[in-house]
C-alpha cells in the first residue's frame, strides 16, 4: 500500500480530468493537496471534497503565480514534496494557420511554466533531501501528429526538461518523470475530437476511430484514474530509482 501521509504536493490543472484524478489519488493515500487552476469555482469545488486539501487560482503563464503557489505549498505544510506540472491546453491547426500568440501560449503553459514550477521547488526539495516531480506529458512528447505543432513541441520540450532535472536532482534525493499517456477521456480530449473531425472533414465517431485509436494495440480511451495510479506510484518509496524516464500508458500506440 502506497503511504503519502506526511507528504505536500501541489498539483496543476486539477479542477478537472487528469490533474483532478491524481490529486484524488494522492489525498486517498494521504498527501496534503494544494489544488491549482485557472477555474476558480472547479478548484475550489474539488479541494472541498478532498481531506487535507486547499485550492488557489493560478494562472501558470504568469511567473507571480507560479512563484505564489510554491510559496504557498510551503507556508500551508512547511514544505513542497511532490510537484506534479499538469496544467495543458490544446489547439489544432495546420502550421501555416497557426495563430503566433497561441502557439506562444501553449508553450508558455505546458513548458515554461513546468520549467518556472521546478525552479522555485527545488530549494524546498533539497532542503527536505526528498522530493517527487511528475510531468504530464504525452504520447505526442515521444512522436508526433499533424496540426498539432505547439502541443507536440511543449511535450517534447517538457521530456528535455525532465530529464535534465533528473541528472542535476538526483544527489539531492529528488526523481523528476514524465507520463506520456495516449488519449484520456478528458474535457480537452472532447474538444479535440470536435477541432479534428472539422480539420479533417470527418465526423467524431470516425476520428477517434481512424486517428486517436488507430496505432493503439488496444483500442480504447484512457480514464483519468489510471494516469493519476502511476503518478501516485512514481511518488512511492518503490518508485525511487526511477528518474529522468518518459513511462508510455498508451494502449500500445507508441509499439509500432
Amino acid at each position: 500500500m502506497i503511504d503519502l501521509s506526511g507528504k505536500s504536493a501541489l498539483v496543476t490543472g486539477a479542477a478537472s480530468g487528469i490533474g483532478r484524478a491524481i490529486a484524488e489519488d494522492f489525498a486517498v493515500h494521504g498527501a496534503c493537496v494544494l489544488l491549482a487552476d485557472l477555474n476558480l469555482d472547479g478548484v475550489s469545488a474539488v479541494a472541498a471534497s478532498l481531506p487535507r486539501a486547499v485550492s488557489q487560482q493560478a494562472d501558470v503563464t504568469s511567473r507571480e503565480d507560479c512563484r505564489s503557489l510554491v510559496d504557498r505549498a510551503i507556508r500551508e505544510w512547511g514544505g513542497l514534496d511532490i510537484l506534479v506540472n499538469n496544467a495543458g491546453v490544446q489547439h489544432v491547426a495546420p502550421v501555416e494557420d497557426f495563430p503566433e500568440d497561441r502557439w506562444e501560449q501553449l508553450i508558455r503553459i505546458m513548458l515554461v511554466a513546468p520549467f518556472l514550477l521546478t525552479k522555485y521547488a527545488l530549494p524546498a526539495m533539497y532542503d527536505r533531501g526528498w522530493g517527487r516531480i511528475v510531468n504530464i506529458a504525452s504520447i505526442h512528447g515521444l512522436v508526433a501528429s499533424p496540426y498539432k505543432s505547439a502541443y507536440t513541441s511543449a511535450k517534447h520540450g517538457l521530456i528535455g526538461l525532465t530529464k535534465t532535472v533528473a541528472l542535476e536532482a538526483g544527489d539531492k534525493g529528488v526523481t523528476c518523470n514524465a507520463i506520456c499517456p495516449s488519449y484520456v477521456r478528458t474535457l480537452l480530449v472532447e474538444r479535440q475530437i470536435d477541432d479534428l473531425a472539422r480539420t479533417n472533414h470527418l465526423s467524431p465517431d470516425a476520428v477517434v476511430e481512424q486517428i486517436m485509436l488507430a496505432p493503439a494495440a488496444r483500442k480504447r480511451l484512457l480514464d483519468p484514474a489510471e494516469v493519476a495510479a502511476f503518478a501516485t506510484f512514481l511518488c512511492s518509496e518503490s518508485a525511487a530509482g526511477i528518474t529522468g524516464s518518459a513511462q508510455t500508458i498508451d494502449c500500445g500506440w507508441t509499439a509500432r
